[in-house]
């Protein structure tokens, strides 16, 4: 897979501050990366960086192979960006706001009023594609926004908080793009969110930054069997386990510990590939399985843990 991102120790002080520090990532085409931290843990000083808006002062970075500190035009053209908190012209139309960006960004004069006209219908500000932005509500004028990052039809998207002014529908509608922009059109999205439940939903692999440190990298899945050594199962019985379906789980080395909930079986087990050694182990034992179900952790857990984990080692919460 084509690496759209790398940096090799990124690194950005502001005065005696750290904002980022010794940032190695890479990220690839086609994926949504998911970038996440508490405030001021380095997220928007990352993205600057990425965008040739502010100078590395150590280490390097690379988009789609151009040196973002002296390649920074070249990089913009290929890249969008939606802060949290987008400017627009409120004096201004809807439309006369992507046109003017739109003359920014360099999109063809001759493709430039269709294009803006795609945009509004297709986040459905068309019916109010002539009304001065002062009179939008905030989560039109956040649909806005996003239309302006995709103008020129970029490659690298950065959305910061993209669906935290949105009604659940047009939430629903961002995220269905963020989807379909990374698995349709093969662009890459870099995803700056405090929503875990939606990063959960729309990330292939996250990042978790604290105090400017990239504290944990991976697919959520690998994350959490670093983090958690043993899997839990949950069987489904039907009702409590026989005297000698605990005998049998007792008897396997590969069950760590085992208890019932809400009338299922929970077994704590070494490792996924051990299922079927249990699930013939409780069989043997004349007890009948409805159901097999590992218990995945969410990204809620898995975050939360990251952020325990080293914060037990720093001596406070990151």
């Amino acid at each position: 897979m084509d690496e759209v991102i790398v940096t090799q120790g990124l690194t950005r002080r502001f005065g005696d501050k750290v904002a980022v520090d010794a940032l190695d990532l890479r990220v690839t085409r086609g994926e949504v990366f998911g970038f996440l931290g508490p405030n001021g843990a380095g997220k928007t000083t990352t993205v600057r960086l990425l965008n040739g808006l502010l100078t590395p002062s150590a280490g390097h970075a690379r988009v789609f192979g151009y040196d973002v500190a002296r390649d920074a035009t070249e990089v913009r053209r290929r890249t969008g960006v939606l802060t949290e908190s987008p400017s627009l012209y409120e004096n201004l139309s809807a439309y006369d706001n992507l046109a003017f960006f739109g003359t920014l960004y360099g999109v063809p004069e001759e493709r430039l009023p269709e294009r803006c006209r795609q945009l509004l219908d297709e986040f459905g500000l068309a019916e109010r594609g002539d009304d001065q932005v002062g009179g939008y509500s905030k989560g039109m004028r956040q649909r806005l926004a996003i239309a302006r990052t995709l103008l020129h039809d970029p490659q690298l998207i950065f959305f910061d908080e993209p669906t935290a002014a949105l009604d659940p529908t047009a939430a629903r509608m961002v995220r269905d793009l963020i989807s379909r922009l990374a698995v349709r059109e093969g662009r890459t999205v870099f995803l700056c969110t405090h929503n875990l439940t939606e990063a959960q939903e729309l990330c292939s692999r996250v990042g978790v930054i604290a105090q400017g440190s990239l504290r944990a990298i991976g697919a959520p899945s690998d994350l959490a069997r670093r983090l958690w050594q043993g899997l839990w199962v949950e069987f489904d019985l039907r009702g409590a386990p026989s005297d000698a379906v605990i005998a049998a789980l007792d008897g396997l080395p590969v069950v760590h510990q085992h208890s019932l909930e809400q009338g299922r079986l929970l077994a704590e087990l070494e490792a996924e590939e051990h299922i079927p050694e249990v699930v013939a182990a409780i069989v043997a034992a004349r007890g009948r399985i409805y159901s097999v179900a590992p218990r995945q952790h969410s990204l809620e857990e898995i975050y939360f843990e990251i952020e325990a984990q080293n914060g037990a080692q720093t001596g406070g919460v990151a």
